[in-house]
């Protein structure tokens, strides 16, 4: 019997559910990218030490800055993703007019730049500090030093945590349906209450969230190791003549 209820949930519901995983999976995707570009630009910022040269404008404009980030990190850490969902789209509702889709992307992408500011702060501190003496040595800027040689490495450093968070907002997109959102999890449990096949709705559900995080998994792993294996570019070429004659910058194992 209840293999025989999954397969007429999968018979009659199959395209609702299908709905249900392509929004899912567009708000994780969607949500996860903007929210590593945020985390980059905040854990960026957060791991720049200003140096002796460093004037008191830039000092202040540092120090604010560092204040308004703890502020967005603790609070966005420190807050279900259900609450953060529901007081954003509404207390943005009438002044945008947006739908629910949008207001899913936005609640999921900010609240993930929350952690992959963390994230990436500690991929940038986990870069040997060499690394940025030999680039300054050879001419480069603060904001060239970060942008070629840090927040390379300090991404293949933290790719791990970034695709662990990349699987976790595929599950946690189910929270979403709170603002009416149409995902997997909504589609659920619309089919539910209409079969009253609770276990079996559920069951399948499960699977297909089991589902996506699987094959995501083996598709971030295949991209680690592509990743690992091409960590020898990103060693500076040094020209022969060059007296010191060795790689200044390297990726650290």
């Amino acid at each position: 019997m209840f293999i025989a209820n999954c397969i007429e949930i999968l018979t009659r519901y199959g395209s609702s559910l299908l709905i249900g995983v392509r929004t899912s999976l567009l708000v994780a995707l969607t949500g996860t990218a903007f929210g590593l570009v945020l985390g980059l630009i905040v854990g960026g910022f957060r791991a720049v030490k200003l140096d002796f040269t460093a004037g008191a404008g830039a000092r202040f404009w540092k120090k604010l800055f560092d204040v308004i980030a703890n502020i967005y990190i603790t609070v966005f850490r420190g807050t279900p993703m259900m609450v953060q969902a529901v007081f954003i789209y509404y207390a943005l509702l009438n002044v945008i007019h947006w739908d629910t889709l949008t207001a899913a992307i936005v609640v999921i992408s900010i609240n993930t730049g929350a952690y992959m500011a963390e994230i990436i702060r500690s991929g940038i501190q986990a870069v040997d500090p060499g690394q940025t003496e030999a680039s300054r040595s050879l001419g480069m800027s603060n904001a060239q030093t970060m942008m070629t040689v840090v927040l390379p490495q300090a991404i293949r450093n933290a790719f791990p945590a970034i695709g662990n968070e990349l699987i976790v907002n595929i599950k946690d997109s189910s929270v979403l349906m709170i603002i009416s959102i149409t995902e997997l999890m909504f589609q659920a449990k619309s089919i539910a209450g209409s079969t009253y096949h609770f276990t079996e709705t559920y069951f399948l559900e499960a699977m297909i969230y089991l589902l996506m995080t699987s094959v995501a998994s083996v598709v971030l792993n295949v991209i680690e190791k592509r990743m690992n294996r091409s960590k020898a570019s990103l060693s500076l070429p040094m020209s022969d003549t060059d007296p010191s004659n060795a790689p200044l910058i390297k990726r650290v194992k």
